[in-house]
């Protein structure tokens, strides 16, 4: 994930804050200080993000790889998406536990937020006639998406769950970021296919300019972190943290 790197402290050295992504323990995203600040932003992030989830599925011109599982689940077990999306929510996390791998309060807040506001967009907006209405909605719905992962992970309190997941699974093999999230949405988009989720043009432009666009958005919500947090944050430098800048899902 991109991050912006801090300036060289003056001398002598200070007490600084971190602008950079750090990787803190759930009790170190609550003492990085800020919430005043982060705690709206992730809500705001997080509204802004299931709302665009709901607008891919009213554009129907094809899903980002969890939304094609999500609706094509949905498809089998008669609930709502947003439903499925909060129930697939819980059973990532279940996955975290062996991995050692510990929530955040806005991982948690992920799980259950996007599927209640994914719904409500969902029957609030219906899905237009024109292909050119509908390519214009998933244009709004993929810059909406942008701006709520920018804002929900610039708060720093913590991982979606599916992005948990990928951070695992690569501490655990070895293997890359990019290869392990690569293969989890081919699995994921796979599945959801095979399951009557939608698939299409939209799904193509969603993987290819979903990444460029939040590292866009990123430095501009990214908040500065201090305290205990921040300390954290500079001594988990040399620990090899995680970062993600394309939210799916999440």
């Amino acid at each position: 994930m991109s991050t912006t790197q801090p300036q060289p402290d003056a001398a002598p050295r200070p007490s600084r804050g971190s602008r950079q992504l750090a990787n803190l323990t759930p009790m170190g995203q609550l003492r990085a200080g800020k919430l005043g600040r982060r705690l709206p932003q992730l809500f705001l992030g997080l509204t802004l993000f299931g709302a665009a989830m709901g607008l891919f599925v009213r554009a129907n011109v094809g899903l980002e790889p969890w939304g094609v599982f999500h609706q094509g689940a949905s498809l089998h077990t008669g609930w709502s998406m947003g439903t499925v999306t909060i129930v697939v929510s819980f059973i990532v996390l279940l996955l975290w536990i062996p991995m050692r791998q510990w929530p955040g309060l806005g991982t948690v807040a992920n799980a259950v937020w996007l599927g209640f506001v994914l719904d409500a967009t969902m029957a609030l907006v219906s899905e237009p006639n024109s292909i050119a209405a509908r390519s214009a909605l998933f244009a709004v719905g993929l810059l909406v998406n942008a701006i709520g992962g920018a804002m929900y992970i610039g708060s720093q309190l913590g991982p979606g769950p599916r992005d948990g997941l990928m951070t695992g699974l690569h501490r655990i093999t070895g293997l890359s970021v990019r290869l392990v999230r690569t293969s989890i949405e081919v699995v994921v988009l796979t599945s959801g296919w095979l399951l009557g989720g939608g698939v299409g043009v939209g799904t193509v432009l969603y993987a290819l300019l979903i990444g460029p666009l939040v590292q866009f958005f990123l430095p501009w919500f990214t908040v500065e972190l201090e305290g205990h947090g921040a300390e954290e944050a500079t001594a988990s430098e040399g620990a090899g943290k995680e970062n993600v800048t394309d939210p799916e899902g999440d």
